[in-house]
């Protein structure tokens, strides 16, 4: 193993578990306007046929964010953020909201 010296902090943004390798950059590469989830599960039962204005959150004590979600399979789904996110997350919940209403969630791929 090697040291690593930047004059900024670095944060890991991907792991190649099989190549045995570890990338990083600075926090804005943590950033995303877009993710796709999957395992969604729409609260009225089926998908929306086009696309809906929403919050959404990528996890439990994210705040909500202005987003655009679309149905792209009928359990997948994806959230296009007004802001790009930080720290969009594999495996993570994400859910959907029309005010107080949740109107579905799912996965992070």
């Amino acid at each position: 193993m090697s040291g690593l010296a930047s004059p900024i902090p670095l944060y890991v943004v991907g792991i190649d578990a099989g190549a045995g390798t570890v990338t990083v950059g600075p926090r804005a590469a943590l950033e995303r306007t877009t993710l796709d989830a999957s395992g969604v599960n729409w609260i009225a039962g089926v998908p929306p046929d086009t696309a809906l204005r929403v919050t959404a959150k990528i996890r439990y004590r994210h705040p909500e964010a202005p987003a655009t979600v679309e149905s792209i399979a009928p359990t997948r789904a994806r959230v296009k953020f007004d802001q790009p996110q930080s720290a969009v997350a594999p495996g993570q919940a994400a859910v959907f909201y029309d005010g107080d209403t949740v109107l579905g969630g799912g996965f992070i791929d």
